[in-house]
């Protein structure tokens, strides 16, 4: 799923954890779910957005993806790596739990984190980026639908529109 429906959705499922009486702070829950990408991603968008306003050259060749032969420039085997680590579920539960034993309480608003991922074993196909979920103990991957199709995206943001219709309706009812 794209980073916008990422933060979006765990928007959404704040304010239905708020409203359900959860002290969950909104703007954590809408980091943390889209801190995967965020995190595996930004440093090939800066790389982007560099090349763009510079021209100093393309990066990869974009055609290659898994599970056929893998882009094998820097900027895309260090994106590979990072995107391997925040969307494994194991590595998600390890920081989890780590931070629990430093601040001594569940950050409930991380959930979010696994919940991308969730979100994106079945809403990723192999032609980009499949979901690592098992990284580092397996490199298999589901084949799900790409969430770049313009149907899914519909449906997605059409569905994203109802939810927020919804949680404001049942918002105003409250008051």
């Amino acid at each position: 799923m794209d980073i916008f429906a990422h933060g979006i959705w765990s928007g959404i499922g704040g304010k239905i954890a708020q409203l359900a009486g959860r002290k969950i702070t909104l703007w954590k829950t809408v980091l943390w779910g889209m801190f995967p990408d965020l995190f595996a991603f930004t440093l090939l968008f800066g790389w982007l957005i560099f090349n763009a306003l510079f021209g100093t050259g393309q990066i990869g060749n974009w055609d290659k993806h898994e599970p056929a032969v893998k882009d094998t420039s820097f900027i895309t085997i260090v994106t590979s790596m990072l995107y391997e680590f925040s969307h494994s579920i194991f590595i998600f539960a390890i920081i989890f739990l780590v931070v629990y034993v430093i601040l001594g309480r569940f950050v409930w608003e991380m959930l979010w984190w696994l919940g991308h991922i969730i979100i994106d074993i079945p809403t990723h196909s192999y032609k980009f980026y499949p979901t690592p979920f098992l990284w580092p103990f397996s490199d298999w991957k589901f084949d799900g639908i790409s969430w770049g199709n313009k149907w899914f995206m519909m449906a997605n943001y059409g569905l994203i529109a109802i939810s927020i219709g919804i949680i404001w309706w049942k918002g105003s009812k409250k008051k």
